[in-house]
């Protein structure tokens, strides 16, 4: 499973980036598991899944590790 840090956090709008092996992917606020937006930091390290949304690809299944 690919991981990344936490780049940029929109919590109030309910999205964020992380900073991956490709580049910054997008992730929305339902894709957070164990937990919610709010606990997650900037540069904090995670775990996601890549995906495709509307708009390209995004990060889904994201995990704090």
């Amino acid at each position: 499973m690919p991981q990344g840090t936490i780049r940029k956090l929109i919590a109030d709008k309910g999205f964020g980036f992380i900073q991956g092996d490709k580049g910054d992917l997008f992730f929305h606020h339902s894709a957070v598991e164990g937990g919610t937006i709010e606990d997650l930091r900037i540069g904090q390290a995670v775990e996601y899944e890549e995906g495709r949304g509307p708009k390209g690809p995004r990060a889904e299944s994201v995990r704090a590790l």
